[in-house]
């Protein structure tokens, strides 16, 4: 079978000699390139909505291609088409590129001027791995195959105003109406969601810390199978192990759980880690729960600062959830839009823990009364956000608002704090 091979760059000289070359390779079916970002991507978006069988088995990605950066655009690729293997041209072919196209999801570098010797090999090992890679997910049963599935993630304020509970249901919501969901709990060292969820485990996200390919075999013996059909994957028992999880290792899990699942929901907790960082950047909305009081609103207007500073998320890409919400409370939300700069979620979770308690202390949160007003305001907050199925276009303009930005920075989160941004 011939390997379906799709350049993308915006030079014209530069799209003469690559397809030249390319053309010239055994069993190697080029196809028409594309001159930008954008219309790559709607090209693979196009092909994927036939069927993931349409796909090019080899992306190539020209250093000078726009308006999206090369890496950022091969991250969205990743992240979009993970069985698309994508390749890079550029005149830099240090250690330095290398690692980093590595993190972006590259599968291979080839450095200019272009030899024919490195391409056919870059694009014959790329090409076996995407088909691998599709041979594990045409085994995988219920594997979703999609352009990419939906991340969320859900950040608190403060500790304590509710930001697991809202995890949990938001994958409730999304799984009951029939979307595969993964619920991922990124607060590494006082997770709670085997507690709330009364389930215990031996494996968590620190398995899968230290492999670079999690193929779909590997990543479901990683995660628990709920009763309700949610698939966890869970944090570490022992707290200090978290610091295993790294925001390298945490792309590469978010990305794995998104190839797979329609609807991802990620815990972060309210503690900024690299992974929690690397997962709220990564999100395609990014929930950050607070309580209408003064202490915990300003811990919203402090992380949303953080965020921004850390180039991880702008305020206007930030969605603040009101929970324990209350007419008589003086802080209403639209003083906390304000206050913090961020859009909010019309639907307030109502002030009512007497529904809760029962179901919180014997960890059976799964199992809260459909007819109590906190289950259905944070249900309606599902589908607001588009995780229930037939909602799906609620938040699709603010998802590909997100996709198309592409001018973020490649550095780390630890980087980041280094230089004090």
């Amino acid at each position: 079978m011939p390997t379906r091979i799709l350049p993308a760059v915006g030079d014209a000289d530069a799209v003469r000699s690559l397809t030249t070359l390319l053309s010239q390779l055994p069993d190697a079916e080029p196809v028409a390139p594309v001159a930008d970002s954008t219309q790559l991507v709607d090209t693979l978006a196009r092909l994927a909505a036939e069927s993931i069988d349409e796909l090019p088995e080899v992306v190539v990605v020209h250093e000078r291609i726009g308006p999206v950066p090369a890496l950022e655009l091969i991250r969205e690729v990743a992240l979009r088409f993970p069985a698309v293997g994508v390749i890079l041209v550029t005149s830099d072919a240090g250690p330095g590129l290398f690692q980093a196209a590595m993190d972006y999801g590259a599968r291979g570098l080839v450095a200019l001027p272009l030899s024919y010797e490195e391409l056919a090999s870059r694009v014959h090992a790329v090409a076996q791995w995407s088909v691998g890679v599709r041979r594990h997910l045409g085994a995988g049963g219920d594997v979703f195959s999609g352009v990419g599935g939906t991340v969320v993630t859900v950040s608190g304020a403060k500790g304590g105003v509710g930001t697991t509970l809202t995890a949990i249901q938001l994958a409730l919501a999304a799984q009951a109406s029939g979307r595969s969901t993964a619920l991922l709990d990124m607060d590494l060292q006082t997770g709670d969601i085997a507690a709330y969820l009364d389930i215990q485990f031996r494996r968590s996200v620190v398995d899968l810390a230290t492999i670079n390919d999690i193929t779909p075999r590997v990543l479901a013996d990683a995660v628990f199978r709920h009763d309700t059909g949610v698939a966890l994957l869970l944090a570490p028992g022992d707290g200090e192990r978290g610091e295993e999880v790294t925001d390298r290792a945490a792309r590469h899990i978010v990305s794995a759980l998104r190839s797979r699942y329609e609807v991802v929901v990620v815990d972060c907790g309210a503690q900024l880690t690299g992974a929690s960082a690397a997962a709220v950047e990564m999100a395609d909305t990014a929930l950050l729960v607070t309580t209408p009081d003064v202490v915990a609103v300003r811990g919203a207007k402090r992380t949303v600062r953080m965020w921004d500073r850390l180039q991880i998320r702008k305020a206007e890409e930030t969605t603040i959830v009101v929970n324990r919400y209350s007419r008589a409370t003086e802080i209403q939300p639209a003083l906390i839009q304000r206050i913090t700069g961020t859009g909010i979620a019309s639907t307030a979770i109502p002030a009512n823990f007497k529904e809760l308690q029962g179901a919180v202390d014997a960890g059976r949160v799964h199992e809260l009364d459909s007819k109590g007003s906190v289950k259905q305001a944070l249900w309606a907050l599902a589908g607001e956000l588009g995780l229930v199925k037939g909602t799906e276009g609620a938040a699709h303009q603010r998802r590909n608002g997100r996709a198309r930005g592409g001018d973020r920075t490649a550095l780390t989160f630890r980087r980041r704090k280094e230089l004090g941004r």
